[in-house]
């Protein structure tokens, strides 16, 4: 068995296919690793996409959309290789991406996970840091997630200014994300419960109480489209990122000093609230007073919480990104 699964989670994807996965067969080292495509129960032609026009990607059938976290879980249990990628059916991926990170968790037994500098896929040549994971996630006193290369909707240019520093983060994206395997399934994976968005925070946060490190490697990078799923400004995202944050620092924190956090991130999300008023986006004024509705009645699912506060330990989680942000004007890592 090689020692590397790509795993491409795929549901109704067959033009994400078509588009992105010939870069996958091209760039990554066949020598180290297999491409598998788990299909989530698609009802489109993927299936037929994936028999027909990549023989030569093994495939995972499934018999439903278990969602972006279960679907992982169930796909990493089957096939068990030393080391998993998570990748996004949207990811475009230049020739040799997978060796930088693949020989730096061999060279670095703590660390459990790795994530590449993730890039816009973009029609033009700009290299602009993406979203969701730029050159490495963190979180800030309340649980906000931000990213060297992005805070909030401010995105930085890619101007190797982070190349080289293959530091400790928080969190790697879920974009493409190389995991230990079986670090993976002893944290329990991916809480099925958060379906999507911010599981990835969560699954990073349970590795590092685990004792492991996650870093990102510069030496490797990516193109992501983003929205691919579900597209910034969707209320069925905003619900589950309102929700998630929540659950995430319900269940990671112990339980006092997270209820002490969560006053406040009720009042941001009441901010929040009011913004989205104020604006006419009802479809987002509805989606977070759900979250929060679910979020009560869900969260006694989680019932063990851990003895330790990364938040007072980890570098990064003593700032407060929003204030830095909207307040101080500061839009720049390197401004923080």
């Amino acid at each position: 068995m090689k020692p590397v699964a790509v795993i491409i989670l795929n549901w109704n994807g067959a033009k994400l296919l078509r588009r992105y996965l010939p870069s996958v067969i091209e760039g990554t080292n066949a020598e180290i690793a297999d491409i598998i495509v788990a299909d989530n129960g698609s009802t489109d032609d993927s299936r037929q996409v994936l028999e027909n026009e990549f023989p030569q990607v093994k495939t995972l059938l499934f018999d439903k959309n278990y969602g972006f976290a279960e679907g992982y879980n169930r796909a990493i249990e089957a096939t068990r290789y030393n080391y998993t990628v998570l990748l996004n059916s949207d990811v475009r991926t230049p020739d040799g991406w997978l060796d930088p990170m693949f020989n730096y968790m061999e060279q670095h037994p703590t660390v459990g996970a790795v994530q590449p500098k993730l890039l816009q896929d973009r029609d033009d040549d700009k290299m602009m840091f993406e979203y969701a994971g730029a050159a490495g996630g963190f979180i800030d006193k309340h649980g906000y997630p931000y990213c060297r290369g992005r805070l909030f909707e401010a995105i930085e240019e890619d101007r190797h200014q982070y190349d080289g520093q293959d530091i400790d983060i928080f969190w790697a994206t879920g974009a493409c994300l190389m995991v230990r395997s079986e670090l993976y399934l002893r944290v329990g994976g991916l809480d099925r419960d958060f379906f999507a968005h911010m599981e990835e925070i969560d699954l990073c946060w349970r590795i590092h109480l685990e004792g492991s490190d996650i870093r990102v490697v510069t030496a490797s990078h990516v193109f992501h489209l983003g929205g691919g799923s579900l597209p910034q400004g969707n209320p069925r995202k905003t619900y589950l990122n309102f929700r998630n944050s929540l659950f995430l620092l319900y269940k990671n924190l112990p339980l006092k000093e997270g209820k002490r956090l969560l006053v406040v991130r009720r009042l941001y999300d009441t901010l929040a609230l009011g913004m989205a008023l104020a604006k006419l986006h009802w479809g987002d004024a509805k989606a977070i007073v759900r979250a929060h509705i679910d979020y009560r009645r869900l969260k006694s699912r989680y019932t063990c919480q851990p003895s330790r506060n990364l938040l007072k330990t980890f570098p990064g989680a003593q700032r407060n990104i929003v204030t830095d942000y909207y307040l101080l004007g500061k839009k720049k890592w390197s401004e923080t």
